[in-house]
């Protein structure tokens, strides 16, 4: 039984590897991640509140669900959107998902 120990004994070690080394793929794909996923995410939240924010009286908007209008009344969370002559809803501010250029509705 004792010729297996001495086998054991002569068998060189492995190199260690370095452990920044083994990290840095992790850190790799962290970076990836960011620059592909959370920057882009970020920065559209940002402009989506800017121009949640600049909605004025008049603006002609979408709202995520689809609704072309234009606006009538403006509030501190909630819009007045006039899809057609005597026709309103009311919606939250973060329900607009574009302002359109003037004009795009005809006959409102």
């Amino acid at each position: 039984m004792n010729f297996f120990i001495s086998d054991a004994l002569a068998a060189a070690p492995e190199a260690q590897a370095d452990p920044l080394t083994s990290l840095l793929p992790l850190v790799f794909i962290f970076v990836v991640f960011y620059f592909l996923l959370i920057r882009p995410q970020s920065k559209r939240a940002k402009e989506h509140k800017q121009m949640v924010e600049a909605l004025a009286k008049g603006d002609e908007v979408v709202t995520n669900g689809g609704l072309l209008g234009k606006l009538t009344k403006i509030g501190d969370n909630f819009v007045e959107l006039e899809l057609a002559e005597g026709i309103t809803v009311k919606l939250q501010r973060n329900a607009i998902a574009n302002v359109m250029p003037k004009g795009t509705i005809k006959g409102l």
